[in-house]
């Protein structure tokens, strides 16, 4: 490395350079110095910050993050949208492009494609344009449908969305996605239009789920549904929930939340999920870095799609040291 130079005459040589488009050649002549030395100059300009090289990728991601979690993590796939310093630009909308884009490239004709709900996996299905037509595409419910959650974002609205789409055909669970009692939930469980529907969810090739907190959104609607007693409440904040996926709840290693709540629920049970191929979680905001983290401690998910902000926390909360691998 050669000694530093001034950097006057750093700045200098940059602006002949990046600014002026001159060769290092003329730039030479210009200074009363050699090629050779321009391209030192240049080279020890980006060492002092004079100079930084900046790459905007057309696509809005941010690779080393990605490379990171994919590392850390064991992931299949992973999509990090590009949210800093964008006006105008709804995180959410970045990352349900980023979602998009990673359906339509893993789509292939023949494929079953299950889905959950919420706002992540509603800005997903609207940032889909598909641009050829797949054959055979079906889309699934992982869980029923929940009458306290928005309608734009149940899982029938999106399954239907998204079919439209991309020209595929959809099957609707006909179900809730809670019920007042596990009786009243395993009786539905015997009907054979909801056992059909739950087969087809858990033969699903790939899966898109959004991540939830215990305490916000649909994942708090979903508590609020089933009427919990003090007693019942007590005993299921006991076992620390960070998040849930298709209304399944797991505490921060990714251990199933057994008990009251995933008695009642009807859809698709963690274990099945576990066997879905790919499995892609869908999530914006750092407030569900926990939920994340959780969901990959604990294998649920095998590719990720996050914004900036989120892949940073999740990182941190990790710590340096932890790996994990994939299914």
């Amino acid at each position: 490395m050669p000694a530093p130079r001034d950097p006057a005459t750093l700045l200098a040589a940059a602006r002949l350079y990046y600014q002026q488009d001159r060769s290092q050649a003329e730039i030479a002549a210009t200074l009363g110095t050699s090629r050779s030395n321009v391209s030192r100059m240049l080279t020890e300009a980006q060492r002092q910050g004079i100079v930084e090289i900046r790459i905007n990728d057309p696509e809005g991601r941010v690779h080393e993050l990605e490379d990171e979690l994919r590392t850390t993590f064991g992931l299949s796939e992973v999509r990090v949208a590009h949210t800093r310093n964008v006006p105008g630009l709804r995180m959410e909308d970045a990352v349900g492009t980023q979602a998009a884009r990673l359906l339509l490239d893993e789509l292939k004709d023949s494929m079953t494609v299950a889905m959950s709900w919420g706002h992540a996996l509603q800005s997903m299905v609207y940032a889909t344009t598909a641009d050829h037509e797949h054959h055979r595409v079906t889309l699934v419910q992982l869980v029923g449908g929940l009458s306290s959650i928005s309608n734009e974002i149940s899982g029938q609205e999106l399954v239907r969305e998204l079919a439209v789409r991309l020209g595929a055909e959809y099957r609707f669970l006909h179900a809730p996605a809670t019920l007042e009692s596990s009786t009243s939930r395993d009786a539905l469980l015997a009907e054979p239009s909801i056992t059909d529907a739950l087969a087809d969810a858990k033969g699903a090739d790939i899966a898109f789920i959004g991540v939830g907190t215990p305490t916000h959104g649909s994942s708090s609607a979903i508590l609020d549904s089933l009427s919990l007693s003090a007693a019942e409440r007590k005993e299921f904040w006991s076992h620390e929930p960070v998040g849930d996926v298709a209304a399944r709840y797991y505490n921060a290693q990714g251990a199933p939340i057994r008990g009251v709540v995933d008695d009642r629920v009807l859809g698709i049970s963690l274990e099945d999920l576990l066997e879905i191929p790919n499995v892609v979680g869908v999530a914006s905001g750092r407030a569900k870095a926990p939920g994340v983290l959780g969901a990959l401690r604990g294998r649920i998910i095998d590719s990720l799609v996050c914004d900036e902000a989120l892949a940073r926390s999740v990182l941190s909360a990790a710590g340096s040291g932890s790996t994990h691998g994939g299914k």
